[in-house]
């Protein structure tokens, strides 16, 4: 971010019609993404696009996100369901209750679990695309699922109850199995 030869050689690539991005990731990518609004080159914003978290757990990006959004960056959402955290595959104990609230607010609703947390990424105004990280059939019909799901404002307020501070999702994510 604040190195001068890169930013002048991005935006040389951009001229030349190369769409310039930058993926953030951790408990400050709301603070990145902030900084990143502000690199311009000759008066013009550098980066066209920005992958960045956010799930139902982890929601801290949102307002930079919404920023970025605004200031015409397309904006990708990465790990939607919080690396399956937010699948009825997540069998952690601690998470007993989180899921049984999804579960629940995905059977009145009448989707799967990754479904509805797929739906309430897809219910942000700001988000273009969404990486579902499917890696079967099974799990891409069932997150396709995300696409009928109309979430409404009870099922907004329930869901409200999952949103994890960012550096305890973080931690959290940084233990998991695959890391």
């Amino acid at each position: 971010m604040e190195n001068r030869r890169v930013h002048t050689e991005l935006a040389r690539l951009k001229e030349s019609g190369i769409l310039i991005g930058l993926s953030i990731s951790g408990p400050r990518q709301a603070e990145v993404l902030k900084h990143a609004l502000d690199v311009n080159v000759s008066g013009v914003h550098l980066f066209d696009c920005v992958q960045a978290t956010w799930n139902l757990l982890e929601r801290s990006a949102g307002p930079a996100l919404t920023s970025a959004w605004q200031a015409g960056m397309g904006v990708i959402v990465k790990e939607a369901l919080a690396n399956g955290r937010l699948t009825e595959r997540n069998t952690e104990p601690a998470f007993t209750g989180k899921l049984a609230l999804l579960e629940g607010e995905a059977q009145r609703l009448g989707t799967t679990v990754d479904g509805l947390a797929l739906a309430g990424v897809l219910a942000q105004p700001w988000v273009d695309v969404v990486l579902s990280g499917a890696a079967r059939v099974d799990h891409l019909l069932s997150n396709l699922k995300a696409l009928e799901v109309s979430l409404d404002a009870e099922a907004a307020s329930h869901l409200q109850a999952l949103v994890e501070p960012a550096e305890e999702y973080w931690t959290t994510r940084s233990d998991l199995e695959w890391n």
